[in-house]
């Protein structure tokens, strides 16, 4: 396929990143010019699994990488479940992406937030217009966030999982309504403070709701003295018939006796209609919480509808067999943005080893197509499917065998250590469980940002407001 390459250097984004200039091969000594670097200039948004993927696929590829992230670490999104309840650590589950792509000298890493894109004019547009970096391919990788189905203003109240800073967010409000509790001088407030609700039967919303019993039966044992932690009410809201619906009918029914053995409240058909500072309106029950966690929906990145062409309802977008994009053959998405369908006609689930394998064919078929030779079909090859509930207690599909219980439990471990990136974080992580397993405590059990006076207050003011009605 031809491609011209981008021949002209922004002076700006050298200023800006304070790098090397992301164009230019090098400088004649001397002279003060700039020779123009003649490979093909490769613009990856996004440094998650699928954008990191397609990066390494590159290592030596003759092309320039240029990787733009809004932050500086590549995180493993599937633990971060275990930040938001107080088991890891951020730091045990990210890694720098400088660090990771240190040794691949044709990838520059800058972190920039990607305002715009202009597919026919073959322009990215970062941190408000400030600079515009042209390419040759572009991958859109950029991930999703949570949906709200219409109401973006529950998102207040109800914070959902996809990076560090909303798994510090849930851990605050997690561990906060216990201090809260403590001081709460009503039978009404403590029990709103006490009551965590998780919308979302996804694998998301079922590990969170088998880990909070783990915190509150065994890690909270004996620390306060005005309330019992082991009496925290957890549900779990689904609107569908059934939680984990990707799975067999017989695991997710499994994965529900799980649940409601560690005394999870599990609910299913129960469609969430209201979500304010004072709980939940499901299935036409008002239910009265200050924590409510949100896995019940995703909506990719909005950078998405700058490409022009048309989105599914999840805001992906539909592309060609080869995960270019209709009408754009020199640009291609990967990951969360991306919509694709296996052989069978079932849509590629939003799912770690999903975003690695589209990731890997984008770099192969940059690749091709530089050296002039024809691109591969995508076809996913599914590696399984794992959802983890408490201690002892899991669910998998690997390989076509329906996987409980402890071997379950023992090959969600495995899989997740060998799967996480760099050495240091899977040494952590073990240290980290294996502390965690023989002694049930939570190392990580820190507090920040809002106090809990001001908690209390909204706590009061909800209760008033219960008596008043």
């Amino acid at each position: 396929m031809p491609f011209r390459t981008a021949a002209s250097t922004d002076q700006s984004l050298l200023d800006h990143a304070g790098v090397t200039d992301l164009r230019v091969h090098h400088s004649l000594t001397g002279t003060g010019t700039h020779l123009a670097d003649p490979r093909p200039h490769v613009v990856i948004v996004g440094g998650g699994f699928a954008g990191l993927a397609a990066a390494r696929t590159l290592a030596d590829a003759p092309v320039r990488i240029t990787l733009l992230d809004r932050t500086n670490h590549h995180l493993f999104q599937p633990l971060l479940y275990q930040v938001a309840t107080a088991v890891l650590n951020p730091a045990d589950i990210s890694v720098p992406i400088r660090w990771l792509l240190r040794k691949q000298q044709n990838a520059t890493v800058v972190m920039a937030d990607v305002d715009r894109i202009d597919p026919a004019d073959k322009t990215v547009s970062l941190d408000g217009g400030s600079v515009l970096l042209s390419f040759d391919f572009l991958l859109l990788a950029a991930g999703a966030r949570h949906a709200y189905f219409g109401h973006p203003e529950w998102e207040q109240f109800a914070p959902g999982l996809k990076n560090i800073e909303d798994a510090l967010e849930m851990r605050r409000r997690f561990l906060l309504s216990f201090e809260a509790a403590e001081r709460a001088s009503a039978v009404g407030e403590r029990d709103a403070l006490l009551t965590f609700v998780i919308v979302g039967g996804g694998p998301t919303g079922v590990e969170l709701a088998g880990m909070i019993p783990e915190v509150t039966h065994h890690a909270l044992k004996g620390e306060f003295r005005r309330i019992d932690p082991s009496k925290a009410r957890v549900l779990l809201l689904e609107g569908g018939p059934r939680i984990l619906p990707a799975f067999p009918e017989e695991l997710s029914a499994q994965a529900q006796r799980d649940l409601e053995a560690l005394g999870v409240e599990v609910r299913t058909n129960c469609v969430v209609t209201t979500v304010d500072a004072d709980g939940v309106v499901a299935g036409g029950e008002r239910i009265d919480a200050h924590t409510v966690f949100w896995g019940a929906g995703n909506q990719a990145s909005p950078l998405a509808k700058q490409l022009g062409v048309p989105l599914d309802r999840a805001g992906r977008v539909s592309l060609n067999a080869d995960l270019s994009v209709p009408g754009y053959e020199y640009i291609f998405c990967a990951g969360d943005v991306a919509s694709t369908t296996t052989d069978d006609g079932k849509p590629v689930p939003a799912v770690a080893p999903a975003a690695n394998q589209m990731g890997e064919l984008v770099g192969r078929n940059i690749a091709h197509t530089v050296a002039g030779s024809s691109r591969e079909t995508f076809r996913y090859f599914n590696k399984g499917d794992l959802a983890t509930i408490g201690r002892h207690k899991a669910v998998a599909v690997i390989g076509g065998a329906k996987l409980r219980g402890l071997f379950a439990w023992l090959t969600w471990l495995f899989v997740h250590i060998l799967y996480l990136v760099g050495m240091r974080n899977r040494l952590t992580v073990v240290v980290q469980w294996a502390y965690q397993y023989l002694t049930f405590q939570r190392g990580v059990r820190l507090i920040t940002g809002t106090t809990v006076h001001r908690l209390l207050k909204a706590s009061k003011a909800a209760n008033d407001k219960r008596r008043a009605a």
